[in-house]
C-alpha cells in the first residue's frame, strides 16, 4: 500500500474511520508515516495530534480503543478508510460518534419500517392502524399471523409465479418484524445471531 503522505506540506494524510458492523462513520482523523505504522503494529488505530503535536493512540487515556479490521486507500493514495471494531464510545465527549449519532445497525428502508412498526405498538389504540390492532390482539395473533404467511411463501414459492411469491415474502417478513417488536426484539438482534455464528466458521 503506497500512501502519498508528501502530497500535504505537514505530512498528513485524513483517515476516516469505519465502524466494521454498522458501516456508521465514527469519526475523521489525522495520520502521518509513525502513526500509521504505530496503527499496523499495535492493531489499536493511532493518529497524529494537531494539536499535541505528537502521535497519539486512540483510547489511550480513556480506554477507547479503536482495534483495527482493515485499511483501505482511495484512488489519489492520500485519504485512508480504516475499518475498526470500536471499544466504547468513539468521540471524546461521550457519544458514540464525533457527529453526536447513536452506532446502531442500520438495514435501510427494514430500519424505517421498524420505526414505524414501534410508534403503532405505542399507540395501539389507535383502531384505524393495522399493526396497532395487532399489537392489541396480542403475541399469540401475531405469531399466527406469521405462521400463515410463512405458509402463503412456501405454497408460492413451489410455483412459478415470482411475483406473488415476492409480495408473500414481503407479507411475512413484514409480519415478521411484528412479532420481533412484540417480544421486545429488533431484527439487529438477529443479525448479531448470523454474525456470531459466522464468525465461529
Amino acid at each position: 500500500m503506497e500512501i502519498a503522505f508528501d502530497k500535504n506540506k505537514d505530512g498528513l494524510v485524513p483517515a476516516i474511520i469505519q465502524d466494521h458492523t454498522t458501516k456508521n462513520v465514527l469519526m475523521l482523523g489525522y495520520m502521518n508515516e509513525d502513526a500509521f505504522k504505530k496503527t499496523k503494529e499495535t492493531g489499536k488505530v493511532t493518529f497524529y495530534s494537531r494539536s499535541k503535536k505528537r502521535i497519539w493512540q486512540k483510547g489511550e487515556e480513556s480506554g477507547n480503543y479503536l482495534k483495527l479490521v482493515a485499511i483501505e486507500i482511495d484512488c489519489d493514495n492520500d485519504t485512508l478508510l480504516i475499518s475498526v471494531n470500536p471499544v466504547g464510545p468513539t468521540c471524546h465527549k461521550g457519544s458514540d460518534t464525533c457527529w453526536n449519532k447513536k452506532n446502531d445497525q442500520n438495514f435501510g428502508f427494514l430500519t424505517q419500517l421498524e420505526t414505524i412498526i414501534s410508534d403503532r405498538k405505542e399507540h395501539s389504540s389507535n383502531e384505524k392502524s393495522y399493526v396497532s390492532s395487532l399489537f392489541k390482539s396480542g403475541i399469540n395473533k401475531i405469531a399466527q399471523k406469521v405462521g400463515e404467511e410463512a405458509v402463503e411463501t412456501v405454497i408460492e414459492a413451489m410455483d412459478n409465479n415470482d411475483k406473488l411469491f415476492l409480495e408473500e415474502s414481503a407479507d411475512l417478513l413484514f409480519h415478521y418484524l411484528i412479532l420481533l417488536q412484540a417480544k421486545g426484539l429488533k431484527l439487529c438482534d438477529v443479525a448479531y445471531i448470523l454474525q456470531s455464528r459466522h464468525s465461529t466458521k
